[in-house]
């Protein structure tokens, strides 16, 4: 099943239900497929990193408006985006914890031979290709300055 078919399904339920926060999340999400599969002019649609790409990117515009809103109390403006965030993040695939990214990081760095700050690049290019969709790209970032540092 596709993304897009899961998305689908899932705004039949919420309609059904009278959940209209999880319905807003998911017409985003649906809006968002529909946006990236009529810009690429892909016949055959997106593959499966791209969608993952556009899911990560409204969980991170969610956090940081939830974000924005918590500096300046606004409670109330926060939580809905926070429960859109979440919805949204129940499609990605499990997150890994911040020792697994280490981890890998660690390998990564054993791999290419990284010495220091200079070969951050090399380092992130090959930790965001190998962790896509499993963890954020600004906590592996921060892992990467610590170990290289």
């Amino acid at each position: 099943m596709s993304l897009q078919d899961k998305v689908m399904a899932e705004m039949k339920a919420a309609m059904k239900a009278k959940d209209s926060e999880k319905l807003e999340a998911l017409r985003s999400v649906k809006s968002a497929i529909l946006l990236a599969n009529t810009e690429s002019a892909a016949k055959d649609g997106l593959s499966e990193d791209e969608e993952l790409k556009i899911l990560q990117k409204l969980v991170k515009q969610r956090k940081e408006s939830a974000a924005i809103y918590r500096e300046q109390n606004r409670a109330d403006l926060a939580e809905p985006e926070e429960k859109q965030a979440a919805v949204i993040e129940s499609f990605l695939p499990e997150q890994l914890s911040e020792a697994e990214i280490e981890a890998k990081v660690d390998e990564i760095i054993a791999k290419t031979g990284a010495s220091g700050m200079q070969d951050m690049g090399k380092v992130m290019g090959m930790a965001s290709n190998e962790l896509a969709g499993r963890a954020d790209g600004r906590t592996i970032s921060t892992i990467v300055k610590r170990k290289l540092i």
